[in-house]
Protein backbone atom coordinates (compact mmCIF):
# COMPACT_ATOMS: atom_id res chain seq x y z
CA UNK A 1 0.00 0.00 0.00
CA UNK A 2 1.28 3.61 -0.77
CA UNK A 3 1.89 5.75 1.28
CA UNK A 4 -0.89 8.09 0.15
CA UNK A 5 -2.99 5.02 0.73
CA UNK A 6 -2.22 4.60 4.33
CA UNK A 7 -3.38 7.97 4.81
CA UNK A 8 -6.28 7.66 3.18
CA UNK A 9 -7.31 4.66 5.37
CA UNK A 10 -5.92 6.52 8.70
CA UNK A 11 -8.08 9.41 7.77
CA UNK A 12 -11.25 7.23 7.30
CA UNK A 13 -10.57 5.75 10.70
CA UNK A 14 -10.23 9.00 12.05
CA UNK A 15 -13.54 10.16 10.39
CA UNK A 16 -15.37 7.29 11.72
CA UNK A 17 -14.01 8.32 14.99
CA UNK A 18 -15.53 11.72 14.82
CA UNK A 19 -18.77 10.75 13.86
CA UNK A 20 -19.61 8.29 16.34
CA UNK A 21 -18.54 10.41 18.58
CA UNK A 22 -20.37 13.51 18.07
CA UNK A 23 -23.35 11.02 17.66
CA UNK A 24 -22.75 9.83 21.13
CA UNK A 25 -22.51 13.36 22.29
CA UNK A 26 -25.73 14.38 20.74
CA UNK A 27 -27.41 11.38 22.30
CA UNK A 28 -25.96 11.89 25.40
CA UNK A 29 -27.12 15.35 25.62
CA UNK A 30 -30.78 14.08 24.67
CA UNK A 31 -31.28 15.48 21.48
CA UNK A 32 -32.81 14.26 18.74
CA UNK A 33 -31.13 15.03 14.98
CA UNK A 34 -34.33 17.31 14.42
CA UNK A 35 -33.66 19.31 18.04
CA UNK A 36 -29.69 19.50 17.29
CA UNK A 37 -30.85 20.95 14.03
CA UNK A 38 -32.81 23.58 15.79
CA UNK A 39 -30.06 24.16 17.82
CA UNK A 40 -27.60 24.90 14.83
CA UNK A 41 -30.09 26.90 12.79
CA UNK A 42 -30.33 24.25 10.14
CA UNK A 43 -31.94 21.21 9.42
CA UNK A 44 -31.87 17.52 10.08
CA UNK A 45 -30.88 16.57 7.09
CA UNK A 46 -27.29 17.91 8.04
CA UNK A 47 -27.02 16.38 11.08
CA UNK A 48 -28.21 12.76 8.97
CA UNK A 49 -25.47 12.86 6.46
CA UNK A 50 -22.39 14.16 9.03
CA UNK A 51 -23.61 11.10 11.13
CA UNK A 52 -23.96 8.94 8.26
CA UNK A 53 -20.69 9.97 6.27
CA UNK A 54 -22.35 11.51 3.71
CA UNK A 55 -20.55 15.23 4.26
CA UNK A 56 -17.79 15.87 6.59
CA UNK A 57 -17.12 18.91 8.99
CA UNK A 58 -15.35 21.48 9.02
CA UNK A 59 -13.42 22.38 12.65
CA UNK A 60 -15.55 25.60 13.35
CA UNK A 61 -18.96 23.22 12.51
CA UNK A 62 -17.37 20.48 14.73
CA UNK A 63 -17.27 23.03 17.94
CA UNK A 64 -20.24 24.66 16.65
CA UNK A 65 -22.14 21.15 17.14
CA UNK A 66 -20.33 20.75 20.54
CA UNK A 67 -21.64 23.53 21.78
CA UNK A 68 -24.98 22.85 20.71
CA UNK A 69 -24.56 19.64 22.55
CA UNK A 70 -23.42 21.37 26.15
CA UNK A 71 -20.10 19.28 25.33
CA UNK A 72 -16.70 20.26 25.87
CA UNK A 73 -14.23 20.36 23.19
CA UNK A 74 -11.12 19.79 24.21
CA UNK A 75 -12.98 16.66 25.77
CA UNK A 76 -13.79 15.45 22.50
CA UNK A 77 -10.06 16.15 21.80
CA UNK A 78 -9.08 14.10 24.21
CA UNK A 79 -11.43 11.21 23.66
CA UNK A 80 -10.21 10.71 19.76
CA UNK A 81 -6.75 11.50 21.15
CA UNK A 82 -5.82 11.03 16.88
CA UNK A 83 -2.03 11.09 17.86
CA UNK A 84 -2.16 7.72 19.55
CA UNK A 85 -4.47 5.63 16.60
Amino acid sequence: MSNIGMYRDQQDKHHVALRAELKNIRIGANLTQEELAIRLGTKQSFISKYERGERTLDFIEVVRVCNACGYSVSKLIDTLNLSKQ
